[in-house]
């Protein structure tokens, strides 16, 4: 068993370090929801397909029922 006290360090950190990632991650966004809305703006308008012809199906009643 170890009777000696752990000790976190923040040593490494940097001041403005979590600032710099903030910043990073809105510009990932930013960069992302451009391209998104670029891709909306370039899609084509699709023509509604035709309806169905109706189709005339063939049911065999079995067992003599009418």
């Amino acid at each position: 068993m170890t009777t000696q006290q752990i000790e976190l360090s923040f040593v490494n950190t940097q001041p403005g370090a979590r600032a710099v990632r903030y910043e990073r991650r809105r510009n990932r966004a930013q960069w992302w929801f451009r391209q998104m809305r670029l891709a909306v703006d370039r899609a084509m308008d699709w023509k509604p397909v035709p309806q169905a012809r109706p189709e005339q199906i063939y049911m065999p009643l079995t067992g003599g029922q009418l």
